[in-house]
């Protein structure tokens, strides 16, 4: 497909990016976009923030890979502990690792098989979540009891088996699910971001977080998507439920590879006592653990965090006061530092709301946008990210395209 990862090939062709600074990005042809798809949200610091190159090049007189464990290790994980009040962190190179290594943790807390997830979410690339990530509705059973449905070829019966699906945003579907005490764990974005923002309702996770303790399940967040781009102790700390297990990556690396995975000490001392396996050859290596260090700690602060916050908070309301003087089927959604445009008149509550929106729309915006130097997430599905880079004038750039678009469509 001319890509190294199947999320980047999208019609009618890919970007091909020469050079990325700051907001925004160049490609090959010289031509330069405001960049508000920020790496699907890892790059909450910016592109080569200077204070995260500082950190790198610092880093790199020093060493790259040790193999053995670094001071920064410790910092990072510290750091972390801090802001999402879970004790003890592991590293990771990616959000797919973090989710499968909590998935196994959970299994290995409390000796069951099964998992459940929500229906149109994504977990990463690992078997046990790569089922029912944006399933065809004719596969996919009804709506309050969906059928798990394989996203890809090579997926075992038994895995399949052993993942069971329910809605989002309905404490009843995964009581049901929890009914025979024989579950592992739920995996669950707090809030959705693989298909726009899906938000949850009032009293929802605090269901979930009473129901997975009446049954013995755990609860794990994965925050690879909402991570500090949601708030200073990400959408756990927003939203005011603790999980047992949180999974983090992307925004927490300033644009390098890295995850992370933390939780109680009853969980995470399966590892202490190598009860549970968790390896990997370049996990928290020093060079990362440096940007980690100095995201967490000096760029994305908690007041840097809120002005940047309330910056996506006057995008979202400039383009909702134009979706809103134009009298279209649309609506705004608003997550800490994202955003999105969603083409539904309602808000969208699970993944059957959100396949019932006009992607043809959403497509049209989007083309719109990139052929005028609005570089927005190329699934129809994503959200916006302003990174800490984006100016005021790099963010309501956005709201005056929008406007052009909604003019060009109502002319």
């Amino acid at each position: 497909m001319g890509v190294p990862s199947s999320f980047q090939a999208y019609d009618p062709h890919p970007i091909v990016v020469r050079r990325a600074v700051d907001a925004w990005m160049e490609d090959v042809d010289g031509n330069r976009y405001i960049d508000y798809d920020m790496g699907f949200g890892a790059l909450f610091a910016g592109h080569v923030n200077p204070v995260v190159r500082r950190a790198i090049e610092e880093q790199l007189d020093n060493g790259t890979l040790f193999v053995t464990p670094c001071e920064s290790n410790a910092d990072v994980a510290e750091l972390l502990a801090a802001r999402y009040g879970l004790p003890m962190w592991r590293f990771t190179n990616s959000g797919t690792e973090a989710t499968m290594d909590a998935i196994r943790v959970a299994r290995g807390v409390t000796g069951r098989d099964k998992i459940v997830k929500v229906e149109g979410g994504y977990h990463g690339h690992h078997d046990e979540v790569m089922i029912s990530m944006k399933p065809p509705t004719d596969k996919a059973g009804p709506a309050h009891a969906p059928v798990a449905v394989p996203s890809t070829a090579g997926i075992t019966g038994a895995v399949l088996g052993d993942t069971i699906v329910v809605p989002y945003n309905d404490a009843d579907a995964l009581e049901r699910a929890l009914v025979g005490n024989d579950v592992a764990a739920f995996i669950v974005e707090p809030v959705m971001e693989n298909i726009g923002i899906c938000l949850p309702r009032p009293g929802y996770l605090e269901a979930v977080r009473r129901i997975t303790r009446e049954h013995g399940t755990l609860l794990i967040f994965d925050e690879v998507k909402t991570g500090i781009t949601a708030g200073w102790s990400g959408a756990t700390g927003a939203l005011g439920i603790q999980p047992d297990l949180v999974c983090l990556a992307k925004s927490i690396g300033g644009g390098l590879p890295v995850g992370a995975f933390g939780g109680t000490a009853e969980c995470m001392d399966q590892i202490t006592t190598g009860r549970v396996l968790h390896l990997g050859t370049y996990n928290g290596n020093p060079l990362v653990m440096a940007a980690a260090k100095v995201v967490l700690a000096e760029v994305c602060t908690p007041s840097v965090t809120q002005e940047t916050i309330a910056r996506n908070g006057r995008l979202v309301e400039a383009c909702d006061v134009v979706i809103q003087d134009a009298g279209l089927p649309a609506h705004t959604v608003q997550f800490g530092a994202k955003g999105c445009v969603t083409w539904a008149a309602e808000p969208i509550r699970n993944y059957r709301d959100y396949k019932a929106t006009d992607f043809d729309l959403a497509f049209a915006q989007w083309i719109h946008g990139i052929n005028r130097g609005i570089l927005l997430p190329p699934g129809l599905d994503e959200q916006w990210l302003i990174s800490v880079a984006h100016s005021d004038d790099d963010a309501m750039k956005y709201a005056s395209v929008f406007a052009e678009f909604v003019d060009e469509l109502l002319g």
